[in-house]
């Protein structure tokens, strides 16, 4: 004990006797053991070279910084507990779903052969397949999307499940709000989940009260705090944004439950122009019903609560979601009577904009699948998705997206379709919200001006628009940007429309869009100022973590 005490005591004279210069020695061997260990976590862990690149810039740029930061945003940590209850609440609805023997994919044989081993992309990943026979109907102003939303909430009967980003309670929004309490005090099933950042301002408003106290069952998404940040990242977001009233209609797109009068006029970008998709089926498995699985699957998952009441329900009120009820195949009649008797609290011009689209019929026997992706869930199912058509499109590719951040490999896939002779168009709003990613985005632009891509730049709001259409037979439409954040990190979820007419009408859409763009010619991109393109390249450096 004594031979022990003096070592102790001898290697204390040691590190007393230590000059400033010896500590700094010492603090510098430490530091680079430690930069070694986290460089190559980065680089066992993280699949994409663009991600690893930019996150070892920051640890050495910003060594403490950098540290922290990657400890508490470098991996995308879903948490295991909600892993693990996404995984259970999957299980539960698929084993019902195969007692009641329905099939996710009966359309697989109607889709043209290219885009067969496209839609298995999906079908692998999510287990939802192709379904067809839908009638489906594009909404391209938020005065029509709050119209139809709040009629098919008034007439429902049984159930209305939400799940949106942002929940901004003002304007319009309101007007939805009393429909939800409304229904619910009548005995309509209603739930609305919410994401816990996107929609703080409604989580702690009073809407958000009035709406529990009419018996209204509103969830939070991903709540965050500083003992879950340890655990888990807080900047993975729930950006979905679906609607599914009585497992007959549904709702899908860009659109966050937001009157644009009201949101983000601070930002000088102009007001958000957003579509959304309002898609019926009478059969028993339809997109709505895979919709409803998603949203239900997702409320469970968020706590052990909604867990065990999803597992106690399963056998009996789950059922529901896929086995159609006769009496809500008159559904659409009762919402066009219902129709002319809402009062709703404002009638003006609803969110206006210079951009006038014309209102869009309905399209029928619709073929479409449904894609969700979320982080360490689907291996990344919408950007692959993506590329692979990007490959396949012979004639054309249109995007629209409010932010234009891609990786090397989705670029590098747009480039060479331009090279090939195909048509490609981005369009992307002139102002964006985002002062990084505005300037991330315009790095790109000069590689892909050069390889024949035409960039647009919409000049009459912020385009939030995310739809890629692809020749004249094939579109993707939801929540996805263009940015690695929305592939990599991000709950989202996007629609597969394989049926050329209602294509059609997405891109009779883009159209119109592109004659409120101004079109970027190389050779004014070329005679930007050096110090801007090299800003913008450096910017591009972090591109990945945007």
């Amino acid at each position: 004990m004594r031979e022990a005490s003096i070592d102790i005591f001898t290697i204390g004279q040691i590190f007393t006797n230590w000059t400033w210069g010896e500590y700094a020695g010492l603090g510098l061997i430490f530091h680079i053991m430690l930069m070694i260990v986290m460089t190559l976590r980065v680089v066992s862990v993280q699949r994409n070279i663009g991600v690893s690149i930019a996150w070892i810039a920051v640890l050495y740029t910003v060594p403490v910084f950098g540290l922290f930061a990657y400890i508490l945003l470098g991996e995308p940590m879903i948490g295991r507990r909600y892993r693990e209850r996404v995984d259970q609440a999957s299980i539960m609805m698929n084993d019902m779903a195969r007692r009641e023997q329905l099939v996710f994919d009966k359309g697989q044989d109607l889709l043209p052969i290219k885009y067969r081993g496209v839609s298995q992309i999906g079908t692998r990943w999510t287990g939802l397949g192709v379904f067809s026979d839908h009638q489906m109907q594009l909404l391209t102003d938020p005065a029509s999307i709050f119209q139809r939303l709040i009629e098919d909430i008034h007439a429902a009967q049984r159930t209305v499940f939400m799940e949106f980003y942002i929940v901004y309670p003002k304007g319009q929004v309101l007007d939805v709000i009393e429909a939800l309490s409304i229904a619910a005090q009548r005995g309509v099933e209603c739930h609305i989940l919410a994401d816990s950042v996107g929609s703080f301002s409604f989580i702690n408003s009073s809407a958000h009260h009035k709406l529990e106290k009419a018996g209204v069952f509103v969830h939070q998404s991903l709540p965050v705090g500083l003992l879950k940040t340890l655990f888990k990242r807080s900047d993975l977001r729930n950006h979905r944004k679906m609607v599914v009233i009585d497992e007959y209609i549904g709702y899908i797109g860009s659109f966050n439950l937001v009157d644009p009068r009201f949101f983000k006029q601070n930002k000088n970008v102009g007001q958000w122009i957003d579509v959304a998709i309002r898609t019926t089926s009478q059969h028993s498995i339809s997109i709505n019903t895979a919709m409803a699985k998603v949203i239900v699957t997702d409320i469970g998952a968020e706590n052990n609560d909604n867990l065990a009441e999803l597992h106690q329900r399963v056998n009996n009120y789950t059922r529901k979601l896929y086995v159609m009820d006769p009496t809500i195949n008159d559904l659409n009649s009762r919402v066009k009577v219902l129709g002319d008797t809402i009062d709703y609290h404002e009638q003006p011009d609803i969110g206006s904009t210079s951009i006038v689209i014309p209102k869009m019929p309905v399209v029928d026997k619709v073929i479409a699948q449904l894609i969700p992706s979320a982080p360490q869930l689907t291996a990344h199912v919408i950007y692959n998705t993506l590329v692979t058509v990007i490959h396949r499109a012979n004639k054309r590719i249109r995007i629209t997206t409010p932010y234009f951040v891609p990786d090397e490999s989705l670029s590098g896939a747009l480039t060479i379709a331009a090279k090939r002779g195909v048509e490609v168009t981005i369009i992307v709003p002139e102002k964006v919200d985002s002062f990084l990613v505005q300037h991330a985005s315009q790095a790109y632009y000069q590689e892909l001006l050069d390889a024949g891509v035409t960039i647009a730049l919409f000049r009459g709001g912020l385009l939030h628009a995310k739809t890629v259409v692809i020749d004249d037979d094939y579109c993707l439409f939801g929540t996805v940007n263009i940015d690695m954040r929305s592939f990599y990190l991000n709950m989202e979820v996007s629609l597969a429309i394989y049926t050329p007419e209602m294509v059609a009408q997405v891109a009779e859409c883009q159209e119109i869009y592109l004659q409120s763009c101004r079109i970027l010619g190389n050779e004014e991109w070329q005679q930007r100022h050096g110090s801007k393109r090299l800003f913008d390249n450096v910017v591009r450096l972090f591109s990945p973590l945007l």
